[in-house]
């Protein structure tokens, strides 16, 4: 088995693939290194690929205008990122800032389709995979909201 095909399986990707289905999905893979400070992903831009944060930070930025950017979120080891513009092939609405050394995967959909035939199952657990994070990451979403309404209504914005 491939390097690229134990990394999927560690990932959040492989959670349900077998070691072939990781291995053919591996081999769509490339690895990429991030140094601190280097953009992930652009706002704005397209480039319908699949992230898998293998190891280090990427913090999630958007433009606040007048030139500056604001910090939404950071995402850890084993989240995915580009998920939508993955599925739907719309620009990024955020861009993805490397906080530190960052090791991703790299998965390009006109790779992954190619795969759609021959490997449905394949095809089904990933989006499976994506599917899970997205559910992670609005849940996520929702407990700070009501962090933040709790806060602001409940304390009068005081500690």
């Amino acid at each position: 088995m491939t390097d690229n095909a134990n990394l999927v399986l560690l990932s959040s990707l492989g959670a349900e693939l077998s070691q072939e289905e990781a291995g053919v999905l591996g081999s769509l893979m490339n690895p990429r290194e991030l140094a601190d400070g280097d953009y992930l992903i652009t706002e704005g831009t397209t480039d319908n690929s699949l992230h898998v944060l293998l190891e280090g930070k990427l913090e999630v930025v958007k433009h606040t205008g007048g030139g500056d950017i604001a910090g939404l979120a950071i995402l850890r080891e084993g989240d995915l990122a580009g998920e939508l513009s993955f599925i739907d092939g719309h620009e990024h609405t955020v861009g993805l800032r490397a906080l530190c050394p960052t090791h991703v995967l790299t998965l390009k959909r006109e790779d992954f389709e190619s795969v759609v035939d021959a490997e449905p199952q394949l095809v089904y657990k990933v989006m499976r995979a994506i599917a899970r994070s997205t559910h992670r990451i609005v849940h996520r979403m929702n407990a700070e909201f009501i962090e933040l309404n709790n806060y602001i209504f409940k304390q009068h914005g005081r500690y």
